[in-house]
C-alpha cells in the first residue's frame, strides 16, 4: 500500500484509517515507492443514492440555534480536514477519512419527502436549518440539483429557512433565496475560515476559494437575502491570526453579521487532523496541537455543552474577545431579526377544490 501523500493527491485526509465500527482494520505502510516513481491514479468519487423515509431531522442541542434541519448529502467532497461530520461516516461502515470525501451518498427523494412532511395537519412550522451536518452545495449539487428541488419546495409552502455552506454555487438559487430572504423567510451563512488561499487550498482542498466566498457574499446581499460569515474553526496559532481580516473583508462583501466556532476534534477527527498537520505543516504541528489542548482543559477535544463550541480558558477567551471587538468595529454585531413563521401555507394541489374566495 502506498503511503498517505501519494493516495490522497487533492484530497483534505492524508489517511482512509478504518471506521471505529469495522470488524477489521486498514493500516498504512511504506511500501517503497517514492514520490520519484509514477503517480497512482486519482480518488475517484461515487454517488450512492440513499433510501430515505424521513428528510427533517429532529434535534434538542443546546449548542445549536435549531431544532431541525435537512441534509441532502451524506460525505462532503470539499474534504476539510476540521469537518465535524466526518464521524458518521463510521456508521456506514466507512472511513471518516477518505471516504468522507469520495464515497458520498445523496438524497434523491428529498424534495417529495418534504413536500409530504410539510404537508402533514400536524406539521407546525418552524425555521429548517440546511446543511447542518455536510455542505448542501458541494460540487456533485451542479448536476443533482438535491438542495435546489429543496428550496422549491420550501419557496411553494412559504417556510422559513436558514442555510450554511462555503460554496459559491449557492449564487445559482438567488431567484429563490433572494426572494426569500426579503419576505424575511430565509437567512445565510457562508463559512470562511480563511483569506489566505495557499492554506485554503490544503485544508479545504475542494471548497471555493475565499474570494468566490466573498463574492456569493455579495451576491447573496445585492439579491436582498442577510447574510452571515461564520468562521467555522477557529484554529489558534492556524487561523486565528486573521480573525480581524476575515471579518472586515465579510463586511466589506456586504455581509451584516458574522459568528464562530473554535476547532472541534471529537473521535477519529483529532487523528485525522493531527495527521494532516504533521504532514502539510510540520513546523507548526506541535504548537497548534498545545493551543487546541489550552482550550479543552488539557485535551485534544472536550465534548461538555456550553463548553464544545467556544473552548475555555485563557486561549479560548482571548479568541472571544477578539472576535468581539471585530463585529463591533466593523458592523457586524447587530441582531437579526427572526424569520417569520406566520407565512407558512400548504399549497393547493392540482385538483383541489377552491372556495368561492379563491382559497383551498
Amino acid at each position: 500500500m502506498s503511503g498517505p501523500s501519494t493516495i490522497a493527491r487533492g484530497r483534505g485526509a492524508t489517511s482512509n484509517a478504518s471506521g471505529r465500527y469495522e470488524s477489521q482494520a486498514r493500516e498504512a505502510f511504506d511500501d517503497g515507492w517514492t514520490g520519484d516513481d509514477a503517480t497512482p491514479a486519482p480518488l475517484r468519487t461515487t454517488m450512492t443514492a440513499e433510501k430515505a423515509r424521513t428528510i427533517i431531522t429532529r434535534n434538542d442541542s443546546p449548542d445549536v440555534g435549531f431544532d431541525r434541519s435537512i441534509n441532502p448529502y451524506r460525505g462532503c467532497e470539499h474534504g476539510c480536514i476540521y469537518c465535524y461530520a466526518r464521524p458518521a461516516h463510521a456508521y456506514m461502515g466507512l472511513s471518516p477519512g477518505l471516504d468522507f470525501e469520495s464515497k458520498l451518498f445523496f438524497k434523491p427523494e428529498a424534495a417529495r419527502l418534504l413536500e409530504r412532511e410539510l404537508s402533514r395537519p400536524s406539521y407546525a412550522p418552524g425555521v429548517i436549518h440546511i446543511g447542518g451536518n455536510t455542505d448542501p452545495y458541494q460540487p456533485q449539487e451542479r448536476r443533482l440539483r438535491v438542495t435546489r428541488q429543496v428550496l422549491e419546495v420550501l419557496a411553494r409552502f412559504r417556510h422559513p429557512f436558514s442555510i450554511i455552506t462555503k460554496s459559491a454555487l449557492i449564487a445559482r438559487d438567488l431567484d429563490i433565496i433572494g426572494p426569500m430572504g426579503q419576505a424575511g423567510l430565509a437567512r445565510v451563512a457562508v463559512s470562511i475560515t480563511t483569506v489566505d488561499r495557499k492554506l485554503a487550498r490544503v485544508m479545504e482542498p475542494r471548497a471555493a476559494t475565499p474570494e468566490r466566498r466573498l463574492d456569493a457574499v455579495r451576491q447573496l446581499g445585492e439579491a436582498g437575502a442577510p447574510t452571515l460569515v461564520m468562521m467555522a474553526p477557529v484554529i489558534p496559532g492556524l487561523n486565528d491570526p486573521e480573525i480581524e481580516t476575515v471579518l472586515r473583508r465579510a463586511a466589506e462583501a456586504g455581509a451584516i453579521g458574522a459568528g464562530y466556532v473554535a476547532l472541534r476534534l471529537p473521535l477519529e477527527i483529532k487523528d485525522l487532523f493531527r495527521e494532516w498537520l504533521e504532514t502539510n505543516l510540520p513546523d507548526r504541528a506541535e504548537r497548534v496541537m498545545s493551543l487546541v489542548r489550552q482550550m479543552r482543559g488539557g485535551r485534544d477535544y472536550d465534548p461538555q455543552w456550553g463548553k464544545r463550541m467556544k473552548g475555555e480558558g485563557p486561549i479560548a477567551d482571548l479568541i472571544g474577545q477578539r472576535f468581539k471587538i471585530a463585529r463591533r468595529r466593523f458592523g457586524l454585531d447587530r441582531t437579526f431579526p427572526p424569520l417569520d413563521i406566520t407565512q407558512f401555507k400548504i399549497p393547493p394541489k392540482a385538483g383541489d377544490q377552491m372556495d368561492l374566495f379563491g382559497e383551498a
